[in-house]
């Protein structure tokens, strides 16, 4: 892509309603424009990240067994008058009524569909254990909707549902996600810590919520700082292995982490003093396990193997897709502006022609551009024509982590600037060579 054909409407001074960094930095970037109160249509530089944030997701669900569906952003509210959750949810709820005067409205969550759905088609234990998800467009009207995409009412989430026979069963699909949502947001380039939570409207006494620690989180946590330790890393997990698995979260779960609403101050106290930390953090990612609240008054069950019927024991998890863009931002950027991490950046490097009409400068952008793509990469060429500070301020502003620099005194000794956004170093190399680095660095994610 050429900066020159791009739409990328940048703006020089910080919006005046912004009032956290990531917001203020979305719209700089020309990331975002307002429609309405908090829903937002997703420009190009946006929707560029969104998706690869999404394609993660999609990716580490398959990977866990996890199987992906569609469904529709509008629900019957029969439904939800089935499991009682109707007159329940309260205003976040918006309520539609279609030309026929049938109740609608514009699903906040999926519980009451997706049991829909499985009591519909499934009826033997044989056809357990069962996971779908699916990430889709949700409504929840906040009364304030504030922070950009960060307290949103139109979001885009990715929520999934567990079937099981048993609560053992059950638990293991609870771990299972806990696994995969620890390897989703490290390639994220995030740490998000998975604290004991408090459920709320979702129902469940088995509940996480992962949060990035950030000032502008909306939720005070405590915590042992030996857990910013962890890493899942390269180690190969087998999803099918209740033990594996279960080892993992016991490996996050067991120093402390709560949100306020959870906090133990004994417990919190028990920790030697120089581990135990106070912060905010984002919300980014829950998992519930409750059992047979939906599956009981909605008539899920199957068949077990001693041919009695029983209601199937469920779960919900859920990842909030654009709101992690908004976590991202607030978790990696300066004063310049954003700092996207390897595995969500919406391009894989910049080059910046810093002599643009300049036959031998065009030509060695073109050949970097063309080598690049070649590999599989896709660089973001700044072919405009405007001084170089404007050229390298755009680019700090929308945060690619490298950033190649080609100008006639640099050609003239063979080599071009490589620049990381997250350090600032930069180093000058042929132009072969910084091929070949910025390759290597994406070979490994």
């Amino acid at each position: 892509m050429r900066l020159s054909r791009y739409f990328l409407p940048v703006l020089k001074e910080n919006p005046s309603e912004a009032q956290i960094v990531s917001h203020r930095l979305m719209l700089r970037a020309g990331m975002i424009k307002q429609s309405s109160a908090g829903i937002y249509s997703w420009l190009p530089l946006g929707f560029k990240v969104l998706k690869n944030i999404e394609n993660i997701v999609h990716e580490e669900q398959v990977r866990a067994g996890h199987i992906p569906m569609l469904m529709p952003t509008l629900q019957s509210a029969d439904l939800w008058r089935e499991s009682g959750r109707y007159d329940d949810y309260g205003e976040e709820m918006l309520r539609i009524t279609d030309r026929h005067g049938r109740d609608m409205l514009y699903g906040p969550t999926n519980e009451e569909l997706i049991t829909d759905i499985f009591r519909s088609h499934v009826g033997s234990y044989k056809d357990l254990p069962l996971t779908l998800y699916h990430i889709q467009w949700k409504f929840r009207d906040e009364i304030r909707p504030r922070f950009g995409v960060m307290r949103g009412r139109e979001f885009l989430m990715k929520d999934g549902y567990n079937f099981d026979i048993d609560y053992e069963n059950a638990m293991h699909a609870y771990n299972r996600h806990m696994v995969s949502y620890l390897r989703s947001y490290e390639r994220m380039g995030l740490q998000a810590i998975p604290m004991r939570a408090d459920s709320g409207p979702i129902g469940g006494e088995d509940t996480h919520e992962f949060l990035v620690l950030a000032d502008t989180g909306e939720s005070e946590v405590f915590y042992d700082s030996a857990i910013l330790d962890l890493k899942i890393g390269d180690r190969v997990v087998d999803f099918d292995n209740w033990d594996d698995c279960a080892a993992i979260c016991k490996e996050w779960t067991t120093p402390y982490a709560r949100t306020d609403e959870t906090h133990d101050e004994a417990a919190f106290n028990a920790i030697p003093e120089e581990r135990r930390r106070t912060s905010r953090g984002i919300e980014v990612g829950q998992i519930f396990y409750f059992g047979t609240k939906y599956s009981e008054p909605m008539g899920a069950t199957v068949q077990n193997s001693e041919g009695q019927k029983v209601p199937v024991h469920m779960g919900s998890h859920g990842i909030g897709v654009s709101r992690l863009l908004g976590a991202i931002i607030e978790a990696s950027h300066d004063d310049k502006g954003i700092i996207w991490p390897e595995g969500v950046t919406p391009y894989h490097c910049g080059i910046v022609n810093l002599k643009q009409g300049d036959a031998e400068a065009d030509a060695a952008c073109e050949a970097l551009y063309a080598s690049l793509t070649a590999l599989g990469l896709e660089p973001l060429y700044d072919d405009r024509n405007e001084r170089a500070g404007g050229k390298f301020a755009t680019m700090d502003l929308i945060g690619l982590p490298w950033r190649i620099t080609v100008g006639p005194r640099g050609l003239k000794n063979g080599v071009v600037e490589l620049t990381s956004r997250r350090t600032g170093e930069s180093e000058e190399l042929p132009p072969e060579q910084a091929i070949e680095k910025v390759a290597q660095i994406y070979a490994k994610r």
